[in-house]
């Protein structure tokens, strides 16, 4: 610091607050209160301020110099207040010295106390018994429960205690009190709370413990004491644990790396983190059931659905050019598939009706919360049906995959834990025309996106399409799409020949989750069809072959699986119920 007896010179409009003023006349400060701080004011031999203002005229031009401007002594009220200012940065500055010492004092401390902690090791101890290797979410022979008849008065430490057990798994939560650490596990399977208590919370490693550090623990299984909680109501009081691989910490923590209030951009980066937290695992749990129920669903109708394998690379499109993939294959052009459907077709007339779960792609560059680039389709083609059969087939399918998902008490709990206003579905689905929705949008005043009303051959909007179903408020199966809108493919109404017999069914909060129709059966017809979409049939030779050799009336759908998913759990976008979603300009992690 400079000394105080030197004069300090102090210029608002050409001065530096920084290190590279000293306070001469070449390099002046441009604040009295910076002035202070750099020379501090002395009982004796105070240095004197001078500052410089701009006299009249200054401002007229470039032609005025420095020569109108001229250094006189601080005003006596600029250099109270400026004096005041600098009473008030002292105490700031020696409250954060306070603090800082303070903060000093507690790190040292803690280091000690680390150090020490270093220095202690805790053995397993030979002699306990023997302990059972379990998984988080079994129960036996683990729990004990009270003895039938007692009250809680009368029962014990000894009678809530349960066989010596094993179990890993990843710090879910760490709760630490004095002279106790509760840690809740979690495998994936379920859930345990572990209690830390006497060395075992002195050692470095529970004293440093990091969430998803994962454990091996050995213990001993009791209930939980009356008016407590912990999953299933059990915990694992600990006799010996390992730390088998310590998760990182500090700015590296997960919740720092994914945080529930980040930017979604940012979670999507990190989805590998974020499927670690409760809601994301739920879902994917819950839509691990749904593939199970709706399998099961195929098998046990009648007549059942084999499933089949259709292939991902093909050369023929199904819902259009413009949201194909294309890609080289052996020099020959080829695409991603936008569905099954044209393949599980191929397959009716030996196996019967089929079904298929498997990927499918659009490169459609739409960033709406209902749109994935890759999705799971669940697919399913029959033979010899009605499109009334169709509807019916599609009722039974989704109703009963909803009523075994909720049939498992555990999956039910995780999608009323995601989605508490989930109510399973009455059959009959509302059915609705398109040419009434039309009028239905109309009545209700709900315009197209560019603000006009709806007109039969309207390729009804999404946002107008899931306004009219969050009002109705129930699944619609919405039929009979106008020809020109629809895939060439669709069988026409014999009725009415400008519309197909289509179906969207669509669900509250969702929109649309699965399309589907009856098939053109013709081999004329189908081949006019091509050319009115101005398609090559010649590729598509395999699947028209269909019609020549024993045609039959048949239909089929499919049914997006993170669409439904999303509607079961309340999810806001289809993004959260794909395992690694990929969307417009997103294919990682």
């Amino acid at each position: 610091m400079a000394e105080p007896s030197r004069s300090v010179h102090v210029d608002e409009d050409h001065g530096c607050d920084d290190k590279s003023a000293d306070g001469s006349q070449q390099n002046p400060y441009k604040t009295l209160l910076f002035a202070l701080i750099q020379h501090q004011p002395l009982p004796s031999g105070a240095p004197q301020y001078f500052t410089r203002k701009k006299e009249p005229g200054a401002d007229q031009g470039p032609a005025v110099s420095e020569v109108h401007q001229q250094w006189l002594p601080a005003t006596t009220s600029a250099l109270k207040k400026a004096t005041k200012l600098y009473d008030q940065h002292k105490r700031k500055q020696a409250k954060g010295d306070e603090l800082a010492s303070r903060e000093k004092q507690e790190a040292d401390k803690r280091q000690q106390i680390l150090d020490q902690a270093k220095r202690l090791h805790i053995r397993h101890d030979p002699h306990l018994p023997q302990a059972i290797k379990i998984r988080l979410d079994e129960k036996d022979p683990a729990v004990v429960k009270l003895r039938s008849g007692q009250s809680e008065k009368d029962v014990d430490d000894s009678d809530r205690r349960g066989t010596r057990v094993r179990v890993t798994g990843r710090v879910h939560r760490c709760r630490a009190q004095k002279d106790v650490i509760f840690l809740t596990l979690q495998d994936g399977y379920g859930l345990l709370q572990c209690v830390l208590t006497g060395d075992l919370t002195k050692t470095y490693d529970a004293m440093t413990m990091t969430l998803e550090t994962s454990l091996e623990i050995y213990g001993e299984m009791w209930e939980v004491p009356p008016k407590q909680h912990a999953p299933d109501d059990r915990e694992l009081h600990a006799d010996y644990y390992e730390v088998i691989g310590k998760a990182a910490g500090d700015k590296e923590a997960i919740t720092t790396r994914a945080a529930p209030d980040a930017d979604p951009q940012t979670l999507y980066d990190n989805r590998h983190l974020v499927l670690r937290g409760d809601h994301a695992s739920a879902v994917m749990k819950v839509r691990a059931a749904l593939l199970r129920a709706f399998r099961q669903t195929y098998e046990e109708i009648t007549p059942s659905c084999l499933e089949v394998t259709p292939p991902c690379m093909v050369q023929t499109q199904v819902e259009g050019g413009a949201t194909l993939f294309a890609f080289d294959y052996y020099g020959q052009k080829a695409y991603l598939t936008q569905s099954s459907q044209l393949y599980l077709e191929t397959c009716l007339p030996s196996l019967g009706n089929v079904f298929c779960v498997a990927p499918s792609f659009r490169a459609e560059k739409s960033l709406t919360r209902r749109h994935l680039s890759e999705y799971t389709h669940v697919e399913a083609e029959l033979d010899f049906i009605t499109f009334d059969d169709l509807l019916a087939h599609l009722e039974l399918v989704m109703c009963r995959v909803v009523e075994l998902a909720l049939t498992n008490p555990q999956i039910a709990k995780l999608i009323l834990d995601l989605n508490p206003k989930f109510e399973a579905p009455e059959r009959p689905f509302k059915r609705m025309r398109y040419a009434d929705a039309i009028e239905w949008l109309n009545e209700h005043d709900i315009r197209t996106g560019e603000g006009e009303p709806h007109k039969f051959g309207d390729d009804i909007a999404e946002a107008a399409e899931r306004k009219m179903t969050d009002i109705i408020n129930r699944p619609i199966f919405l039929t009979h799409f106008p020809a020109e809108i629809k895939a060439f493919y669709m069988r026409k109404d014999p009725q009415d020949p400008r519309v197909t017999e289509s179906v969207d069914c669509l669900m509250p909060n969702v929109g649309e989750i699965v399309g589907g129709s009856m098939r053109m059966e013709d081999y004329d017809e189908l081949m006019e069809a091509y050319k009115r979409v101005e398609i090559d049939p010649t590729p598509y030779y395999w699947y028209t072959d269909q019609r020549k050799y024993g045609t039959s009336p048949h239909g089929g759908y499919g049914l997006g699986l993170e669409r439904f998913l999303a509607w079961m759990c309340g999810r806001f976008t289809v993004r959260e119920c794909s395992l690694y979603p990929r969307f417009t300009d997103r294919c990682t992690p």
